[in-house]
This record gives structure tokens, C-alpha cells and sequence, in this order.
């Protein structure tokens, strides 16, 4: 994954599959966007500030939003990710 200043940033991988794209921090999938646009989040999504930092790039909206849309079954959240 790019910073906003375009540099690579350590620990934070954006992983293309026929099925779809992953956004992973560390170990953890962060979030999961399917080739419909489907998001799934894994159960880390909240980890930390940083991860939410690019977690909320891969999104493109920040954590409130992606709040909502868990709440309102937008986005489902998987606790085996």
C-alpha cells in the first residue's frame, strides 16, 4: 500500500484476487471488497489508528461512516478474518 505522499508503507498490503481485493495490516485482513463491491470486514477492522488510517484509504471514508454502515447491514463483519 501507498502513503498519501506515495511512498510504500511497511506492514500494510493491498492483495488483488480473482475474487476480489484485500486490504491486509500485518497478519490481520482489515477489509475484503468483492469483484460486486460487496465489503466484508474482518474482526480487526478497529485495531488501531494506523490500520484505521489505511483502512479508511482503502474505503475512501472514514471510521464513522464505516460505523454506519456496519449498523445499518451495509457492511457485514466476518470474526474468522
Amino acid at each position: 500500500m501507498a502513503s498519501p505522499s506515495g511512498g510504500d508503507v511497511p506492514n500494510q498490503f493491498i492483495i488483488t484476487t480473482p475474487e476480489g481485493t484485500y486490504f491486509q495490516s500485518y497478519k490481520s485482513i482489515i477489509a475484503f471488497k468483492d469483484k460486486d463491491g460487496n465489503i466484508t470486514l474482518g474482526r480487526d477492522w478497529g485495531y488501531s489508528v494506523t490500520t484505521g488510517k489505511y483502512r479508511n484509504i482503502f474505503l475512501g471514508e472514514d471510521k464513522k461512516t464505516t460505523e454506519k454502515k456496519i449498523k445499518e447491514g451495509v457492511y457485514t463483519v466476518n470474526e474468522t478474518l
